[in-house]
């Protein structure tokens, strides 16, 4: 990879330092028939291995496997990279975006603000949180632009990002960003959370969802107790330490998807671990991981009760993102609270949002919700398809449900009675929606 242009001043010495520190990369898909390979030789620091699982994951690519390696002070990636549909990467302006993206990484990166004010929410869920924060908002007039909402084990952390709505540019002033904070405090805080509940307000943020681990890992979630009655899949977890190398060997297993690795990374840093050698392949739909780990100092996993909190810390690390619920898709055309009536109909119908990503781009909004029912179970269809109505069906439309929806009409199926009492009929609403879906097929 080239060098830009030396300033006048830069005299050997400092060319040479920055030859050694500039990664080299190498993107060839000859090597694999079924991957793009994705090679990079760089000078070793902490986090650098998250930095570069990070730029691939930005661009909704999926590692199938991956081999680092570090000797010394300089390690190797190799990873093995597709797009969403499971194919090789052929577009040239994407394959430089990473060749110029990882050739940096040793730069700092920091996600601009781009004019707006980031809020920054810790607290215990409830059903009909986010109906209440939202509403603040639309009263202070505070326009959501982008959010990003995670719970797990009864708590929530989410990132939202507002503009004033009659200027559209950063909410500056110092009172109305206490009011905000005071206003939002107060919900979070509710009747039952005096103590954990906290918000923050700043002008620029750094990766979104990278800030979002941060929040969760300093609210200990990973201490909690479960709440939901079902979950997308349980990680299985190991730590055993390998005394002859001064490693402790950590394996992740379990069902495989979107940004798996750049999750477990996260947690791994925010730890203070630094991964040493790494395996990462995947099969089946499985995802099996291997890292070689130590501690800044060197040394191995000392007690039993760090290797408990690991286990704790990287199974709740696979949780976060778990699609838990109904995943909804709301498109429309944006307006000055939208999101408030839109969380406020879920509430009145008794729907938890588990999992929220909010866009706007332009005039028009894209919001996506993983919804349960008030204690964390499937949502009835009924309900969804009475919510539906009322925001609009033709703009909140359903697109993925959990496979228990086939389990339970499998189940109800078998109990038609012989006058013909079908509790779960062909014919029913619930039944044409999982046909349409393709989770079950018509036997019409």
């Amino acid at each position: 990879m080239e060098i830009m242009d030396w300033p006048a001043c830069t005299d050997e010495y400092e060319k040479l330092l920055i030859r050694m520190s500039t990664p080299r990369v190498v993107i060839d898909n000859a090597v694999c028939s079924t991957a793009t390979v994705v090679k990079v030789d760089s000078a070793r620091r902490h986090g650098i291995l998250l930095d570069a699982v990070q730029i691939l994951t930005d661009l909704n690519l999926s590692i199938k496997k991956a081999y680092i390696s570090s000797d010394g002070k300089w390690f190797m990636d190799v990873f093995h990279v597709t797009d969403q549909n499971g194919n090789m990467l052929t577009d040239e302006s994407v394959l430089k975006y990473i060749e110029q993206s990882l050739g940096t990484i040793h730069y700092a990166r920091t996600n601009c603000s781009n004019g707006l004010t980031a809020l920054e929410l810790t607290g215990t869920d409830r059903v009909g949180l986010l109906s209440e924060v939202f509403a603040v908002l639309a009263d202070l007039q505070c326009d959501v632009v982008e959010a990003k909402v995670w719970t797990h084990n009864g708590r929530i952390a989410s990132l939202i990002y507002v503009k004033d709505c009659d200027s559209g540019s950063t909410i500056e002033d110092s009172q109305r960003i206490n009011n905000i904070e005071v206003r939002l405090r107060s919900v979070l805080k509710g009747d039952n959370d005096i103590r954990s509940a906290k918000t923050s307000v700043s002008l620029s943020v750094m990766h979104t969802e990278r800030r979002l681990h941060q929040m969760m890992f300093a609210d200990r979630d990973y201490e909690r107790t479960p709440i939901l009655k079902f979950t997308s899949d349980n990680a299985v977890v190991n730590v055993q330490n390998w005394a002859e190398r001064g490693y402790s060997v950590v394996n992740v297993q379990c069902k495989d998807r979107s940004k798996l690795l750049f999750d477990v990374l996260c947690n791994l840093t925010d730890m203070e671990y630094i991964v040493f050698h790494a395996t990462i392949n995947t099969n089946d739909g499985r995802a099996y991981l291997e890292f070689y780990i130590r501690h800044k100092d060197g040394t191995p996993i000392s007690s039993e009760p760090e290797r408990h909190r690991v286990i704790q810390c990287l199974k709740a690390s696979v949780e976060r993102r778990a699609s838990q619920g109904v995943r909804l898709e709301l498109c429309t055309e944006d307006k000055q609270g939208l999101l408030a009536e839109v969380m406020r109909t879920f509430r009145e119908n008794g729907l938890n949002v588990t999992r929220a990503e909010i866009s706007t781009e332009g005039k028009v909004a894209t919001n996506e919700f993983y919804v349960t029912d008030a204690i964390g179970n499937i949502v009835d269809q009924k309900v969804i398809e009475s919510v539906r109505q009322r925001i609009g069906s033709s703009n909140l439309e359903v697109k993925e449900v959990p496979l228990m929806y086939h389990h339970k009409a499998e189940r109800e199926d078998d109990t038609v009675g012989v006058g013909g009492a079908v509790l779960w009929s062909i014919g029913s609403l619930v039944r044409r929606n999982l046909i349409n879906l393709g989770l079950i097929k018509s036997c019409s």
